[in-house]
């Protein structure tokens, strides 16, 4: 178990390289000591979970930041994946999107993520939605390692 407030490996799977330096900008704003990595596609996200190709010395991460909308492989796809994998099913999910779609709040849901998050348009207010994902899922969630 990792304990409240102990660094931990986040791995962001984001095709939007804006979204992608805001996040990056928000975590190290926070200055944790907690590693960001970042694939930008579903296969790519894929292969670092699974340890495969040029990620098979990659950490297992202890959340996951996951947009819906991504090149090769959807976002739905991939929590798919991650969900049916014992290896990998009880990292938490957080679905990270622009998307306000019920039909997709649903689907995720559906397929086990833990979170639901539609991004802001605005940049101050995107900030402080990864300021409050920090917050409770590094400060008040115990994760399993």
């Amino acid at each position: 178990m990792t304990e409240p407030g102990s660094p931990i490996e986040i791995l962001l799977v984001e095709d939007n390289l804006g979204d992608i330096v805001l996040t990056r900008e928000a975590f190290e704003e926070i200055r944790l000591g907690n590693a960001l990595h970042v694939v930008e596609d579903g296969e790519e996200a894929l292969d670092y979970l699974f340890q495969r190709g040029k990620y098979a010395d990659a950490k297992p991460p202890d959340l996951i930041l996951l947009d819906l909308n991504l090149p090769k492989l959807s976002g739905k796809e991939v929590l798919e994946a991650i969900k049916h994998d014992p290896r990998l099913m009880l990292i938490p999910v957080i679905v990270l999107t622009t998307s306000e779609e019920e039909r997709d709040v649903l689907d995720v849901y559906k397929r086990n993520a833990n979170c639901f998050i539609t991004k802001p348009v605005d940049i101050q207010q995107f900030l402080k939605v990864i300021r409050l994902i920090e917050s409770f899922w590094l400060h008040v969630v115990k994760l399993a390692h």
